[in-house]
């Protein structure tokens, strides 16, 4: 991740900027790379962007940066005071890269009740990395641990509720799926090498399959992309559930049907192929599965008439 950073790797275009689909292309190429690194890269991109749209001053030089806004019930940090001056009390879950990073923004509460966004330098006195909360396989490399926050000092960014009301915080989210067809695209290219040493029917048929659920997610991406770039300050959220929805799947069908085609082997003794197909599952879940779809099925129902919804 430093490597990245150090060689200028992380100034990608700005979400919405006009060069959209080239930012998600670089997420989509460390993902097929390392889907941890991937993890991280996308976080730290995440929150050069967020830091810009919301006027934040420039980040030191060469810092690196998590993206932590996972808000479960039992980890929420309180904080007093405002602007500079302020402080942070409490536990932060799912903190991806917690001791491999110099920086974060995080979620957290104000004495209003009001979420506010912070920025935080991790290596102070009030900054605690634990063990706890992960022990995962998958995307292990992630070391996605519990922080606790013991009047650690940080900088506000924005105003309260501005992480959620900003534009980018819908467009962010297709990131994500970016990063999903990256790996997804690796997984099958193995499938893809194997059809071209030896063709089988049954191989054939899981590559058909595939080709069909990369290339509709591939058009969806390059659709979302140009369409964020002809309208920034669109609410976006209809448009990043579709996206993340659809190549959630096609993901879910790549994992499958490469599985199926090219057996136990790549699994066993491919390090690449098997990080990724155990890593991408994992990945994946940062989806909220059938709570996204009841979501966006509400969206639908609310959007349109009936007789102009699908229309071709």
């Amino acid at each position: 991740m430093q490597a990245l950073v150090n060689e200028g790797l992380d100034q990608l275009p700005l979400p919405a900027s006009g060069q959209t689909l080239e930012r998600w292309r670089a997420l989509a190429c460390i993902a097929g790379h390392d889907l941890g690194l991937c993890k991280l890269y996308e976080g730290h991109t995440d929150a050069l962007a967020i830091m810009a749209e919301l006027g934040a001053p420039p980040p030191e030089q060469f810092s690196t940066w998590g993206m932590w806004a996972a808000e479960p019930p039992q980890a929420r940090v309180n904080i007093s005071g405002t602007g500079d001056s302020i402080r942070l009390n409490g536990r932060k879950a799912w903190c991806s890269g917690a001791t491999a990073l110099s920086h974060a923004l995080i979620t957290t509460w104000d004495e209003e009740h009001r979420q506010q966004l912070v920025a935080v330098q991790l290596d102070q006195p009030g900054v605690h990395m634990t063990s706890d909360g992960w022990r995962a396989v998958g995307m292990g490399a992630t070391g996605s641990v519990e922080v606790v926050f013991e009047h650690a000092t940080g900088q506000a960014i924005g105003a309260p509720g501005g992480y959620l009301k900003r534009p980018g915080f819908w467009q962010g989210g297709i990131g994500i799926a970016a990063c999903w067809y990256g790996a997804s695209r690796a997984i099958a290219q193995r499938l893809l090498a194997q059809v071209g040493k030896r063709e089988e029917p049954h191989a054939l048929a899981h590559l058909g399959a595939v080709d069909v659920a990369l290339h509709a997610a591939i058009d969806v991406l390059r659709a979302a992309a140009a369409h964020l770039d002809q309208a920034p300050a669109e609410n976006a959220e209809v448009l990043a559930r579709r996206c993340r929805a659809y190549v959630e799947y096609a993901a879910e069908l790549v994992i499958q049907h490469v599985g199926r085609a090219v057996g136990a082997g790549p699994y066993c003794k491919d390090p690449h192929f098997a990080r990724l197909i155990t890593d991408l599952p994992v990945f994946l879940r940062q989806s909220h599965a059938e709570q996204d779809l009841a979501a966006l099925g509400q969206l639908t129902g609310k959007r349109l008439p009936a007789l102009r919804t699908w229309s071709l």
